[in-house]
């Protein structure tokens, strides 16, 4: 080897080491993106546990029954909260562009710890217990969810656009915050219609 080889290769060694010596301190300035996005899975399915077969035209006193699931992609361990509500088609849902909540109560509520990448899920069974109808509205007077009966007293109007008395069970999903010791919406929510034409005397 000539001189000018050895210094071009006295250069690269030495350009490896600063390089091999800098990566740490690099690591303290810089924020290198994970690998994956952090992110909860929410949903409900229908009984033959699809996106479809949703019971739709309701029956009074008949039992119905959905699935509802949750994934958790957030990196750790994960207590959730899901409240079940039920609106008529004029009533709140969530607000995801400012990340609120419906204002309307929970009837019923789900309690899940779910592992990182781990999944639950659960039958949310319903049954419309009483209802009634006079010429243009409805009124729906008590829902059981899960064997528990929840008085509601929700009235809508007949719905001409798509013919029918139209209801939602919807669902919203919470996440337990530690540093502030409470529950946090966590932005999603999922939720099916509901035609009481057929199911309301």
């Amino acid at each position: 080897m000539n001189l000018n080889e050895y210094r071009m290769a006295f250069a690269a060694v030495s350009l490896i080491l600063i390089l091999l010596a800098t990566v740490p301190t690099l690591n303290l300035v810089l924020s290198f993106p994970s690998g994956s996005a952090q992110f909860s899975e929410f949903w409900v399915l229908g009984p033959n546990h699809v996106m479809a077969d949703y019971p739709f035209n309701v029956q009074l006193n008949k039992p119905y029954q959905v699935f509802v699931g949750v994934r958790n992609r957030m990196d750790s361990t994960l207590h959730y909260l899901i409240y079940v509500k039920f609106r008529n088609q004029t009533q709140p849902l969530p607000d995801p562009l400012n990340s609120v909540p419906s204002s309307l109560p929970p009837l019923y509520e789900y309690h899940a710890y779910v592992k990182d990448e781990g999944t639950w899920e659960t039958p949310l069974a319903f049954s419309i217990l009483s209802a009634s109808r006079t010429g243009t509205s409805a009124s729906v007077s008590d829902i059981s969810i899960n064997d528990v009966v929840f008085s509601v007293n929700s009235s809508t109007i007949w719905d001409t656009e798509r013919n029918g008395f139209r209801y939602e069970i919807f669902l919203e999903l919470w996440l337990y915050n530690a540093t502030l010791m409470s529950f946090q919406y966590h932005n999603r929510f999922v939720g099916f219609w509901l035609n009481m034409t057929s199911g309301s005397a």
